[in-house]
């Protein structure tokens, strides 16, 4: 019974070698992120600091919404949606006129 003791614990020896990268890396990477966590500001903290920054934008959006409507470019004047993008596809997509100077180029 001793010997299958030590058989097992010689397996148990073997497979720690062949992952010991394996290990370390997971070891490291636990105590990288135990320290981050300790180390990093509560969540009310960061609140505390950014409202201004998130009223502001909130109040930003409200009064684009109330004073601009919803959307400008609604599909109220085309059919179901067909050619709702089609000016702005053919502005991305227009190809300007070559002229004389860029062709000597």
């Amino acid at each position: 019974m001793a010997i299958l003791v030590i058989q097992g614990a010689m397996d148990v020896t073997k497979m720690l070698v062949q992952y010991r990268y394996h290990i370390a890396i997971a070891i490291a990477f636990s105590l990288s992120f135990s320290l981050m966590l300790y180390a990093a500001p509560r969540i009310m903290t960061i609140l505390a600091y950014f409202w201004p920054l998130f009223a502001s934008t909130t109040v930003f959006l409200v009064a684009i919404i109330a004073f601009g409507g919803f959307s400008k470019f609604s599909t109220e004047d085309h059919g179901h949606g067909e050619k709702a993008g089609k000016g702005l596809l053919d502005y991305v997509t227009d190809v300007p006129e070559l002229t004389e100077e860029a062709r000597n180029f």
